[in-house]
């Protein structure tokens, strides 16, 4: 089986206990964390501590599991960078990265949009390479944006951003074992902006880079207003342009079990689309159903 790393995410959220659970399910998996979170984690949860590497980055004093606190945020950033070095050393194949809290992140000092970043910065891979795709229920999503306005994400997006994001979603899509993936790519625009009807962003942006895409041997479609593509079903892999036009669908048929890739960076990085329920943290009330699913999706890429 793939060797996959869970780093804990935020430690007084519920990362700690869904991770415990998802290695009593999966005893191939390390947890990436302060050891003493771990330890004390699997004495509530009443099982023994799984095998993990200690990556100190939590003042005890912090330690509060349901409380929102810049330390806990700091070592988020801590455990994930510990688990790519893992997977960039080759110890593991894969990482899983369990719910952060970006505002306990960003009151450390530390910017922070959500993972993409992160892992993009600590491979060293240039920001605007690094991508994100959901999975649920069969459906992958790709993003061309993502955290930031929808006017700075139209101001930004270019062809070669699509083809870009493109790519990396069609490599990342072979990864998880489907040899010759057909894509299909959202309008910008309602209806792919109806030939400049509405807008005639898909005739700058979207219209020339699927172009692109079909002269470089890719099966591609598009651009299409979303909601007559995700009707048809017809695609192994999406490309929205922003954020929401890509999660929504994701959300609403699986609201708390989708995964979360990273595309365009050099390890196999994901995370569950859900956050980190301070309201339920240190209650042993965590369903772990999605951090288990997406160990299932990486195990079998």
């Amino acid at each position: 089986m793939t060797r996959i790393a869970i780093a804990l995410g935020d430690p007084n959220g519920i990362g700690p206990e869904i991770a415990i659970k998802a290695a009593q399910r999966f005893p191939g998996t390390v947890l990436v964390g302060d050891g003493f979170v771990i330890r004390d984690t699997a004495a509530r949860l009443g099982v023994p501590a799984p095998e993990f590497v200690d990556a100190p980055g939590l003042d005890p004093a912090g330690y509060a599991p349901g409380q929102l606190d810049p330390r806990a945020g700091k070592a988020t950033v801590a455990y994930a960078e510990a688990a790519i070095h893992l997977a960039e050393a080759g110890r593991v194949e894969a990482v899983i990265g369990c719910p952060h809290s970006e505002t306990a992140v960003n009151r450390a000092g530390i910017p922070f949009s959500g993972y993409a970043g992160l892992v993009a910065d600590t491979t060293r891979t240039p920001r605007d390479h690094a991508f994100m795709m959901l999975v649920a229920q069969g459906i992958r999503i790709a993003h061309v944006t993502l955290h930031e306005s929808v006017a700075q994400a139209l101001a930004r997006l270019t062809p070669d951003l699509v083809a870009s994001a493109a790519h990396a979603a069609i490599a990342t899509t072979r990864q998880l074992g489907i040899a010759a993936p057909s894509l299909g790519v959202f309008g910008i625009n309602p209806h792919a902006g109806e030939d400049g009807l509405f807008g005639d962003d898909d005739e700058r942006i979207t219209k020339p880079a699927v172009a692109r895409l079909r002269g470089e041997g890719v099966a591609v479609d598009g651009p299409v207003g979303a909601d007559l593509l995700l009707s048809q079903r017809r695609h192994d892999v999406y490309l929205a342009m922003f954020h929401d036009q890509g999660h929504i669908p994701i959300k609403l048929i699986s609201p708390l079990r989708a995964s979360a890739l990273i595309l365009g960076v050099p390890v196999l990085f994901a995370s569950v689309a859900h956050g980190c329920a301070f309201d339920i943290a240190g209650k042993n009330a965590a369903d772990a159903t999605g951090v288990m699913e997406t160990i299932e999706l990486l195990a079998g890429g």
